[in-house]
This record gives structure tokens, C-alpha cells and sequence, in this order.
């Protein structure tokens, strides 16, 4: 845990910032006349690759997928 005066986080934002984003400190707390008054914390990141549906992870393609659009395909004379 970090405590600073409000004139050190003026000039300090951004090396507060980055001990957050470095995970050096998970709050920092912001004080005025020596009594913490506010915090700073990260905001939580979602996760890019969310899945949506209730199927996520219950369907595997099978690995001879691309030979059966080839097979397709010579049902139609070579050409789809």
C-alpha cells in the first residue's frame, strides 16, 4: 500500500500509474493533510477472446474437416 500527498500525485501521475500497471502496487491511496481521501486502482481488463454461447468448449472440428470440402467439390465437378 502507497500513500500520497495530493501535490505528490500531481507531479507523480504517471509514475503512479505505471506502479499500478507494473503491478507494484495494487492501490494507491491519495491523502490530504495526511488522512487518505480517495484511491487509485486499475480498471479490469475483460478478456479479448470471450467466447459467446453455452456451447464454448464442447465442440472439437475434426481434423479431416478440409478433405470433406474437397470431396464436396468433386461432387460438383471440380468446382463450387
Amino acid at each position: 500500500m502507497t500513500q500520497v500527498n495530493m501535490l505528490e500525485a500531481k507531479t507523480e501521475l504517471s509514475r503512479l500509474v505505471k506502479m499500478l500497471e507494473m503491478r507494484q502496487e495494487e492501490v494507491i491511496y491519495l491523502a490530504r493533510n495526511g488522512k487518505a481521501v480517495a484511491q487509485m486502482t486499475l480498471i479490469p481488463q475483460e478478456s479479448v477472446h470471450k467466447r459467446i454461447g453455452v456451447a464454448e468448449g464442447k465442440f472439437r472440428v475434426p481434423d479431416e474437416f478440409e478433405s470433406w470440402d474437397r470431396e464436396v467439390e468433386e461432387m460438383f465437378g471440380g468446382e463450387i
